[in-house]
């Protein structure tokens, strides 16, 4: 059964989201992406990083397997951000976190922390590793229709 308070989160997804990691190289990137598939075409969503990242191959393939891409998007800064304004600012690591927070002290934003295992620690076959990056791509997947997804269908789209 579900929680009562989940249908108060789930009621309306916010205008603009920032998701935050590290190096905006593979966990912000992939809820980027996810989140963009799953919320409404209105929502503003962007990812980036605190400190400067190289994109991460493997990021493309797992996204790849349920039919999401990255483009042509490279890993940015919070510095390189076109736009400042968020509703809502996601952190994926301790680090993104508390440069959120710094961030969005004086500013009336909400900060969510979602704690998400870093992939890049997997060690073993080229198979061990993607299903490290296929873990967090679940994770991030199940977080956002959780935390973001309106749950109405037409929206979803």
């Amino acid at each position: 059964m579900a929680d009562p308070s989940d249908a108060k989160e789930n009621s309306r997804a916010p205008g603009a989201i920032l998701f935050m990691c590290g190096m905006n190289s593979i966990r912000s990137p992939m809820a980027e992406a996810i989140a963009r598939s799953l919320l409404p075409r209105g929502t503003y969503i962007a990812s980036a990083g605190v400190r400067t990242g190289k994109r991460d191959p493997f990021v493309d393939a797992v996204l790849e397997e349920i039919g999401l891409t990255l483009g042509r998007r490279q890993p940015q800064t919070l510095e390189e951000l076109e736009d400042d304004y968020f509703d809502l600012v996601i952190t994926l690591a301790p680090e993104a976190h508390h440069a959120a927070l710094e961030l969005t002290r004086a500013n009336a934003v909400d900060v969510m922390y979602w704690p998400t295992l870093d992939p890049t620690l997997a060690t073993g076959t080229r198979e061990q590793i993607l299903s490290a990056y296929r873990d967090v791509r679940d994770h991030l997947t199940r977080q956002i229709k959780a935390h973001l997804s309106t749950g109405r269908a037409a929206d979803l789209a």
